[in-house]
């Protein structure tokens, strides 16, 4: 029996490690692709202004950031193992369901509890990695990860695209529902075996106050508001790269195969800088390609707001750069500075930094759009969003 930051381990396949979870970002990584390429588009659908699905994203967001504050009262409750084998069935499942012309009601239903499964998903990866990384550490594995999650990111849109083109938009979520189910098995194949947890009669009362106390004791943390903010910078600048990138490319005129070609070419700066990273980051530290990114970033984004046509779409390739030198090292700030045990129980809170850009930057980016009448104003936000983060990043401890 192995006791890792207090979650005992009855039994695990010989030869699994850090490495193995970092692995399953192949999974999540491809599913995602295809459902990030078509999202937007299927929201659009629904409601036929951007602005409003700009608000939309940012309340299923708000509901995201919710369940993950709630992360740590679960795995009080369940076990990691559990919780992830239920999540990944829960995502199969309901990608599927929403694959078919159903109702705008239900699919709203369907996407929000996909949104529970997937911030759970989300927080135990980097959990299960952080368990099992041994020696390698979280670094070496953050660019195992996200190098798989490019990996399968490379093929989604060429593939949402084709399965678009040939049905119709919403039917590419059957494919992240096929991948997932995938993903469940190869985890399945990990053969690990988790104590289960006494399930004790919940107290509302006493759970929200622990959520309370629990957030509080992490931004009086030393460090933890700084790893805090900047990984709000990051996650806000994908954010609106993810929402509003497919609604501009057809807003000017491209079709869906130029958008396939724009986010399929946008997946190769990662690919060649994941694994490189690891090497830059022990050499020069984190702070430098994190500073870099964000400037890059802001710079472009400024360009955007007025550039159109192909130049456009260059630029939208070219700060795929700037992601790509944050991406393995946006969250060191938190694994660095934390110890196991802190990990686990505020990962959770941490991990609301993930969702609490969904929330703030599409209603900032609505705002902009509604001022200046057009979508491509959004970009204005992703600017000043940069500059912010990159100053955070310099400023002092």
């Amino acid at each position: 029996m192995v006791d890792m930051a207090q979650d005992k381990y009855i039994s695990v396949k010989s030869g699994v490690s850090g490495f193995s979870f970092a692995n399953l970002g192949l999974f999540t990584g491809f599913a995602d692709g295809i459902y990030n390429a078509v999202y937007s588009l299927v929201l659009m659908e629904i409601f036929a202004n951007s602005a409003v699905v700009g608000i939309y994203v940012a309340i299923y967001a708000a509901f995201c950031m919710v369940v993950g504050l709630f992360a740590n009262e679960i795995f009080r409750r369940f076990s990691k193992v559990r919780v992830f084998y239920f999540a990944m069935l829960m995502l199969a499942a309901c990608y599927a369901m929403m694959s078919f012309s159903i109702r705008p009601s239900t699919f709203v239903i369907l996407d929000y509890t996909t949104g529970i499964a997937i911030t759970l998903v989300g927080v135990l990866i980097p959990l299960f990695m952080s368990d099992f990384s041994g020696k390698i550490g979280m670094a070496k594995l953050n660019s195992r990860y996200h190098l798989w999650m490019n990996v399968g990111a490379l093929f989604a849109p060429t593939i949402a695209v084709a399965i678009a083109n040939q049905f119709n938009n919403r039917a590419a979520f059957f494919a992240s529902a096929l991948i997932y189910f995938a993903g469940w098995m190869a985890f399945k194949f990990f053969r690990i075996v988790q104590e289960d947890k006494k399930i004790k009669p919940v107290n509302p009362r006493k759970t929200f106050r622990a959520l309370f106390k629990n957030a509080v004791a992490f931004f009086r943390r030393p460090g933890m508001p700084r790893a805090y903010a900047v990984n709000f910078g990051y996650y806000s600048l994908r954010a609106m790269r993810y929402l509003y990138v497919p609604i501009v490319v057809i807003e000017n005129g491209f079709s869906k195969d130029a958008l396939g070609w724009v986010l399929t070419l946008g997946i190769v700066p990662y690919l060649i800088l994941s694994d490189m990273m690891a090497k830059l980051v022990r050499k020069y530290g984190k702070e430098k390609w994190l500073l870099i990114g964000f400037s890059s970033f802001a710079i472009l984004s400024g360009l955007a707001t007025f550039v159109t046509g192909f130049p456009l779409l260059a630029i939208f390739v070219a700060w795929q750069v700037s992601g790509a030198l944050m991406e393995s090292v946006h969250d060191l700030m938190f694994f660095d500075r934390a110890t196991r045990t802190e990990q686990t129980k505020f990962y959770g809170v941490f991990r609301t930094s993930v969702n609490l850009p969904n929330v703030i930057a599409p209603i900032l980016g609505a705002a902009c759009i509604t001022m200046f009448g057009g979508t491509s104003a959004v970009w204005v936000v992703t600017a000043v969003i940069g500059a912010i983060s990159a100053m955070l990043v310099v400023a002092k401890k």
